[in-house]
């Protein structure tokens, strides 16, 4: 049993009590206590007090007669407070269930899911430029909320939407094509960081000063339609060497996919066609015979002018790029895709790609019962249309979420190192401008500061262990800071403060499981568990304990809310938590050997907890700091 299931249990025992008393259902909670009123409370006094006529006291009091006869296992007794909550105290025999809990592997472990199978779609970058930092956020975010759903038991699917034929596209092709840019990107340059920097930016500044480059534009776009153009064979060839390298910052940054879809491939396989008759015949769009929509296809936007879907001429607009994606997602509609290989992933796992062109390979299946995208706010009202849309061809509940979140902007001082001035604290980020900073150059100075940090820490380690203590760092930092606040609020990005090692930092996390480590390595022995653990008794033993035993609570908080936040903050009250036992309470300075035994079992609980916390956040435990 765990402490959820022990607040599942005391919940369970309450609902018979007050069922006995005749007293209507309420929606009650029962939760942890704040310190200095027991181990667990419960607010249903307050709840019952209206329909009872009586003070929440005295029906806590009464509920709290009645619950004597449940007291056994784990509660010592339940009492009444004189605010009217009721307060459950546990015995010593709680940490006997956390620690023996915390031991098996599959801690945490919660059947929400059922092996229901989920899609979800994340980073999703214009194959045109290198990740900068503002992507980060959502391959982090999406990466995050797979390994809560894993953990929960569903079965998940990773897609990576490739986004091939758009403007951003056009752009870079425009300029290799008429811009004079090489092929070959000087000085040994990564191509993305190529593509991005100079050859996307100095193109679209071309378009403000050279009608003929908006020409050209136009030409490159209408070459996209048709595979077998040479433009669009040119288009696939430069694309795909962009993705090459994108993908190598999203593996070094722990983040791996199932499928690459094509949007290229998703336009020629005529799902828009399938899914257009599908809407007419349900009378979900309409025809417009007049006014500025006048021969237009649009769906209605509650609330919100009318979306056009098909212009007047016969081209769909965007919006009809994403739901017949979206369809196919959810199975909708058939699949007409066929499935290559694309690569093995540094994982070992294996990396699909659609194709339209048939195989021998298993038909594969990269569709779900529920479909999760990530996608930043700036996309919200499209997503409310593509969700209303899409609820109505399949109207299960929730079957197709956007998970939004805010951008990463970049700090006055960050935007003034790279070249850049403007006006106010902050700046958003713009590929056209050239006002970014490029992922892996962060990565690169957060390795740099590390490693120089831990050679001085560790000045017996061999430079290949610094060097992975400082990768393992420095993506566990950038993960971090990714998703440490809110997903609807603005991250304002400094570069210098990025690099800054103290306070509510990944590091701080990583030190207190590295010191943990040391602790069990400087005991010289396993630490034996067939023990009471009744000795772990100050304050500061029990509340390390019960911040243990929330672990199973944070994960059915963060899957339900799809919530990378949650667990974040688990990790960091955990971890002051044990920094605070390990500053008060000597674990390895005491004649008492079973209480050293003890407190050793208790050190390695918090260390195996805090690693499969921190492994659901994507962060290494680097054993030296």
């Amino acid at each position: 049993m765990t402490l959820r299931l022990i607040l599942t249990e005391i919940e369970s025992n309450i609902k018979k009590i007050i069922a006995q008393h005749g007293f209507r259902e309420v929606e009650f909670v029962v939760e942890l206590a704040k310190p200095g009123f027991g181990d667990f409370t419960c607010n249903v006094a307050f709840l019952l007090a209206k329909q009872a006529g009586k003070k929440p006291y005295d029906i806590a009091q009464i509920v709290a007669e009645d619950y004597k006869k449940y007291l056994g296992n784990y509660l010592a007794k339940t009492e009444a407070h004189k605010s009217g909550y009721l307060n459950f105290h546990s015995n010593q025999k709680l940490n006997n269930l956390i620690i023996k809990a915390s031991l098996d592997e599959n801690f945490g472990f919660i059947d929400i899911g059922k092996k229901k199978s989920v899609i979800v779609e994340h980073t999703s970058v214009n194959p045109n430029k290198a990740l900068h930092i503002g992507h980060i956020r959502n391959l982090v975010i999406g990466d995050i909320v797979v390994r809560i759903l894993k953990k929960t038991n569903h079965d998940v699917k990773i897609l990576n939407y490739v986004d091939d034929s758009g403007l951003q596209v056009a752009d870079i092709i425009v300029g290799f094509k008429y811009g004079g840019f090489s092929e070959a990107p000087p000085n040994e340059k990564k191509f993305d960081h190529y593509c991005g920097d100079e050859v996307y930016v100095k193109t679209t500044e071309k378009y403000e000063s050279d009608k003929q480059f908006a020409e050209y534009r136009h030409k490159v776009l209408q070459a996209l339609e048709d595979p077998n153009s040479e433009l669009a064979k040119f288009a696939n060839i430069i694309t795909r060497k962009v993705l090459a390298e994108q993908l190598k910052t999203c593996w070094k940054m722990g983040v791996y996919y199932d499928c690459l879809n094509f949007e290229s491939q998703i336009i020629h396989s005529k799902l828009w066609d399938k899914i257009f008759e599908m809407l007419k015949k349900m009378s979900l769009v309409r025809f417009e015979k007049e006014g500025k929509n006048t021969n237009c296809w649009v769906i209605e936007a509650q609330g919100e002018e009318d979306k056009v879907l098909v212009r007047s001429n016969g081209v769909a607009t965007y919006i009809a790029k994403d739901i017949p994606y979206a369809a196919w997602k959810l199975g909708i509609i058939d699949d007409p895709f066929y499935y290559k290989k694309y690569s093995t992933q540094p994982n070992g796992t294996m990396l699909w790609e659609t194709t339209l062109e048939k195989n021998n390979n298993q038909k594969l299946k990269f569709s779900g019962q529920k479909v999760i995208t990530v996608i930043d706010s700036r996309q919200t009202r499209l997503q409310k249309i593509i969700t209303s849309l899409i609820t109505k061809l399949k109207p299960e509940k929730d079957a197709y979420s956007h998970l939004s979140y805010e951008s990463v902007t970049l700090s006055a001082d960050t935007v003034k190192a790279i070249g850049h001035e403007i006006e106010g604290k902050q700046a958003q980020m713009s590929g056209r401008k050239g006002i970014y900073i490029n992922a892996d150059d962060v990565i690169e100075s957060l390795e740099k500061r590390i490693f120089e940090e831990a050679k001085k820490r560790n000045t017996d380690l061999a430079n290949d262990t610094l060097s992975k203590i400082a990768a393992d760092v420095a993506v566990g930092t950038l993960r971090y800071e990714m998703i440490k606040q809110d997903l609807d609020k603005i991250i304002t990005f400094d570069l210098k403060k990025s690099l800054s090692l103290e306070g509510d930092t990944c590091s701080y996390l990583q030190y207190s499981y590295a010191r943990a480590s040391r602790i069990l390595e400087k005991a010289g022995s396993e630490p034996k568990f067939d023990s009471s653990f009744e000795l772990l008794s100050t304050d500061y033993e029990t509340n390390l304990l019960k911040m243990i035993a929330k672990f199973d609570i944070c994960i059915n908080d963060a899957a339900n809310n799809l919530s990378p936040k949650v667990v974040a903050r688990f990790c960091y009250d955990l971890a002051v938590s044990f920094n605070s036992f390990y500053e008060h309470v000597p674990v390895l300075d005491n004649d008492n050997k079973e209480i050293v035994n003890q407190r050793l079992c208790l050190v390695y609980c918090f260390k195996s907890t805090l690693e499969r916390a921190l492994d659901l956040l994507g962060i290494a435990t680097p054993r030296r700091m």
